[in-house]
């Protein structure tokens, strides 16, 4: 019998449903796959035999039975390849090997002296080169290599404007295929952290979610019903670049009185006191051994984070807002201030059952989201918009 187009569909969108099904839900059996998903034993069985052909499902026992012969536990096969997720920041490149479910099995990490674009790609393809070398052996081998950057993306992987990175127009992810013959995934880095958290952190039980990226600049991931929120041509997220000051000092971006100016990495630029320090890293260790300066500092980028926050949750009305980015490591002299701001600010409404957080990832939120979707592209995460 021939299969038709629309056939086909449905018999790829039951399998992705049970592969990820499974993916989610550790030591299932068939019966019960059947019972999460509503499809029917007789279809559920043959596509389980697929991904076990496929080596994308394992038989790993047998399970408790009430009464008759035991059922045959299935388990996502993590390691029937690999992925890497890599962070493009301002002043740092980093990059993780994950299994496909997300396991981080290597990392990488280098500075970044400048953003002249083969500068940066030739960094980009030596972390990649290393981590591919200390993969190990899998059915697939490295299946896909995921990028956050910090900037606006369409989606063919054309990083379109990234101001901090002063590129227009980038063909990033043809660029990096040609190199590796590996399909690429590029994204915000952002849209990458909230991923990480929504589906590795925070956020795994969180319909309604927004992750704010705080480092170099400022930007959100947006997570609505459960998805992953893009705009209409999907720039949406460049909340750095919400004016908060009508009058403030000019952006890269071309305006002025940016957010992320005020309760970013860009904020020890305008600091009213000599800083000991102008990397986070090393600011955070004079705030940890009692400097007044360092303190003070995050104290006000604190209070700016807090009136964005507000912003944020006025017009989103989020359950869960995630701070995540190397500013989350400063979170002991950030968050006192910055929750003063919104718990005085924010409409008495949209406070009720709302929590803002910390990222558990720290600043491998993004680095592992990424690897989340190359990981999704290959497994064929299939979406059906009704």
């Amino acid at each position: 019998m021939k299969v038709t187009g629309d056939q086909a569909l449905v018999k790829k969108i039951n399998k992705s449903l049970i592969l990820h099904t499974i993916r989610k839900h550790p030591e299932l059996s068939r019966a019960r796959i059947s019972e999460m998903t509503g499809l029917n034993k007789a279809t559920v069985s043959n596509l389980v035999a697929e991904l076990q052909e496929e080596q994308l499902v394992l038989e790993v026992g047998t399970g408790e039975s009430s009464g008759g012969r035991k059922p045959l536990i299935l388990h996502f096969h993590a390691m029937a390849g690999c992925v890497i997720g890599m962070e493009l920041r301002v002043k740092q490149l980093t990059a993780v090997l994950c299994d496909l479910n997300g396991k981080v099995l290597h990392e990488a990490e280098a500075p970044l002296q400048q953003h002249d674009l083969p500068y940066v790609l030739e960094n980009m393809k030596t972390m990649i080169s290393g981590l591919i070398a200390k993969a190990p052996p899998t059915h697939y081998g490295v299946v896909g290599i995921g990028v956050g950057v910090p900037g606006m993306v369409d989606e063919d992987g054309v990083v379109l404007f990234a101001p901090n990175l002063a590129w227009e127009k980038v063909e990033l992810r043809k660029l990096l295929e040609e190199s590796f013959s590996i399909p690429v995934i590029i994204d915000n880095e952002a849209n990458s952290g909230a991923l990480g958290e929504l589906n590795f952190g925070r956020g795994e039980d969180v319909r309604h979610l927004l992750y704010v990226s705080a480092g170099s600049g400022i930007g959100s991931g947006i997570i609505i019903g459960g998805e992953l929120y893009k705009g209409s041509r999907g720039y949406a997220g460049e909340t750095g670049h919400m004016c908060i000051e009508a009058e403030g000092t000019p952006c890269s971006c071309g305006s002025r009185g940016c957010w992320e100016l005020y309760a970013s990495e860009k904020a020890y630029d305008l600091a009213a006191v000599e800083l000991p320090a102008y990397q986070t890293p090393e600011l955070i260790r004079f705030a940890a051994e009692g400097n007044a300066a360092a303190r003070q500092q995050f104290a006000v980028m604190g209070t700016y984070l807090g009136i964005g926050l507000t912003n944020l949750i006025n017009g989103f009305n989020p359950e869960l807002i995630v701070i995540g980015g190397p500013l989350s490591e400063a979170r002991t002299w950030l968050e006192e201030q910055m929750q003063q701001v919104v718990a005085r600010r924010t409409l008495p409404y949209h406070k009720q059952q709302l929590e803002i957080a910390f990222s558990t990832l720290g600043s491998r939120a993004t680095m592992i989201g990424a690897g989340f979707s190359a990981a999704m592209h290959f497994l064929g995460h299939t979406r059906v918009m009704v």
